[in-house]
């Protein structure tokens, strides 16, 4: 009798014990949610059944392609089809008016079109990180699993200055690839990339390291050309690890198999692998994604320099001692750097501590922080060297963190290819308004591909917004989607202007 007793009584108290512990980390998980660092920390790997470090001498891939490949997903970003006339496919009256304005012609219907690129989930509730051209305008985002499990992904943020993008699927429990550390890899090491390359399954391929800090000039070329801002950064991790049309936004790794880049690019005349490719290094992956995870923009800290990387004619024509750091060009007014001290002619060798011989890497050590973070700045100047702590600034030219509001407005501004200013007092006066925009130079953008605005026109009013401002039209195109009506006039012409156009 006394055995059944202490039987049950044991029984008892071993199911107590696990619904107080079960119930303990529900409540724990539930007001103390683990954050995207502490799930980084702590990957989901696969199931492997050999030594991760082969023996000396040997180079062994299959461990670091076994933990990584269910890591890495295929993107299928969809685009709706537009409906357009023949003789007018670029219509601005019908991004206004509606589908069925058509006075050109007979309408037909554009064919729906897809791009496809590769993605790494970096967490194991459903972040992944992939290139933004990959996903860039897509109306649908679709993600297929290396388990062939389909899901519709939102986008989180984007950041075209990196090429970079986070999008997230509604999964838990997912294997993902942890972050390691770009600044620790070699030339020479053995790296694997890892993809989707013309649509195939989970692809692994190796190479080495073949340099570091590498600027190709692909990132904003577009903007560069329209004569836009470009805040491009680009110290790609080059390889030879063959990457292809579908590999963008696919993983590069290391032989443990840790996250070292992001595949973005290749060197190639003829659209396909031909020797070299490129990838982001994580280290600036990490900050980018954090960025967009919390405040869905990044955040970047500027110096407000012109920099070049030093080079033997460089040295010759500015009388410089040697060949190490980046040469200061010119200062902006009011910039971090100004306020620090730092001016043209000096030579930046340190980053806190970093050394930097190029300008890419310059761009890479200061893109890590933020608006108001202090950095160590080590410089040359007349031959000696100086040390200056500057407070970095962000691109209006403050230490304030920006809003994802102002970003999207700005880049929408930017779009329309124009550089505007507004009217100053006598302007005002002579032409009888309280205010305006005046159009003083047109690039390559929305206004000049789908409009005959002219150099001059001063714009008064934005849909039923008034216009005194270029913060008012700033403002008034956030708001904006699809089809924009903008009024207003020219100095030397009588009468009002009407201009339409799609956003």
């Amino acid at each position: 009798m006394n055995i059944k007793k202490l039987g049950l009584t044991a029984f008892v108290a071993i199911v107590s014990a696990l619904v107080a512990v079960s119930a303990y980390k529900y409540l724990d998980n539930k007001y103390n949610p683990v954050s995207f660092e502490q799930r980084q920390a702590s990957s989901h790997f696969a199931q492997v059944n050999y030594d991760p470090m082969p023996s000396a001498g040997l180079t062994d891939f299959r461990y670091a392609a076994k933990i990584t490949t269910p890591g890495v997903v295929h993107i299928k970003t969809s685009y709706a089809p537009r409906q357009a006339s023949r003789n007018d496919q670029a219509n601005p009256f019908r991004d206004f008016f509606g589908d069925d304005f058509n006075p050109f012609g007979q309408p037909f219907q554009q064919q729906p079109s897809e791009s496809s690129g590769s993605g790494v989930i970096i967490s194991d509730d459903g972040y992944i990180v992939t290139n933004n051209h990959v996903i860039d305008k897509g109306d649908k985002i679709q993600v297929i699993l290396a388990d062939k499990k389909t899901y519709e992904a939102k986008v989180i943020g984007t950041d075209a200055s990196t090429d970079l993008a986070l999008i997230k699927i509604d999964e838990d429990n997912l294997p993902f690839i942890s972050f390691g550390n770009s600044d620790s890899i070699s030339v020479g090491e053995w790296v694997l990339a890892v993809g989707n390359p013309f649509n195939l399954e989970s692809t692994v391929t190796a190479g080495i390291v073949s340099a570091k800090g590498r600027n190709i000039n692909i990132i904003g070329r577009e903007s560069r050309d329209r004569g836009q801002s470009n805040d491009a950064i680009e110290a790609y991790i080059q390889t030879d690890a063959a990457v292809n049309p579908g590999n963008s936004g696919g993983a590069l790794v290391d032989t443990r198999g840790a996250l070292i880049g992001i595949n973005s690019a290749i060197a190639t005349p003829t659209g396909t692998f031909a020797g070299y490719s490129f990838a982001v290094p994580v280290n600036i992956v990490k900050k980018v994604v954090n960025d967009l995870m919390k405040f869905g923009v990044v955040q970047r800290g500027f110096l407000g320099v012109s920099i070049a990387t030093v080079t033997d004619d460089l040295a010759k024509a500015k009388h410089l001692d040697n060949l190490n750091g980046v040469y200061i060009d010119s200062v902006n007014s009011g910039s971090a750097a100004s306020a620090a001290g730092l001016k043209h002619g000096d030579v930046i060798t340190k980053i806190n501590n970093s050394m930097v011989n190029t300008s890419p890497e310059l761009q890479e050590q200061v893109s890590r922080y933020h608006p108001g973070d202090k950095i160590s700045v080590t410089y040359l100047r007349e031959g000696k060297e100086k040390t200056a702590d500057v407070v970095l600034k962000n691109r209006e030219g403050n230490t304030e963190y920006i809003k994802k509001e102002e970003v999207s407005s700005q880049a929408t501004l930017e779009a329309l290819g124009a550089e505007f200013t507004e009217l100053n007092d006598k302007e005002k006066k002579d032409l009888g308004l309280n205010g305006g925009v005046k159009v003083i130079k047109l690039n390559d953008g929305i206004l000049s591909r789908n409009t005959s605005i002219r150099e001059g026109f001063i714009i008064t009013k934005l849909g039923d917004r008034n216009i005194n401002s270029v913060n008012d039209l700033k403002n008034a195109l956030a708001s904006k989607k699809g089809g924009v009506m903008m009024e207003g006039r020219y100095p030397d012409f009588p009468g009002q202007y009407y201009y339409a156009f799609g956003l």
